[in-house]
């Protein structure tokens, strides 16, 4: 069984960067997909990165595009969100998800049912 474990959040300033880390504590993940999500306080949880396992083949929100860069360490089964020019609007509990599906588009790996197996989250807090 698979299990994600989130590291790296925090709090920092608008503008700052912070590092997500999202490791399989087991080492046994054989998948597709890994994903990061975020979901801030009343709204619903949203698709934020994905990078297809093998290939590297990233996808960004439009909302992150050109700020955020998600990758992966095959070697360490561990997955990384970088976070660049942070906003306060980016506040939010984020989420990596691994998925054991193959999808030929983009389309499935930005939906939470796309995901097979998720971390417990961590929490980013952005301050204007």
């Amino acid at each position: 069984q698979v299990q994600l474990v989130e590291s790296g959040g925090g709090l920092v300033q608008a503008g700052g960067s912070l590092r997500l880390s999202c490791a399989d504590s087991t080492r046994t993940f054989s998948g597709y997909a890994l994903g990061w999500f975020r979901q801030a306080p009343g709204k619903e949880r949203e698709f934020v990165a994905a990078v297809r396992w093998s290939s590297g083949r990233t996808y960004y929100a439009d909302s992150v595009k050109g700020r955020f860069t998600i990758s992966r360490d095959n070697a360490k089964n561990t997955g990384y969100l970088q976070m660049n020019s942070l906003k306060p609007e980016d506040t939010a509990v984020y989420y990596c998800a691994a998925s054991t599906k193959y999808y030929d588009g983009t389309y499935r790996y930005q939906l939470p049912v796309g995901y097979d197996y998720w971390g417990q989250g961590t929490q980013v807090t952005v301050s204007s």
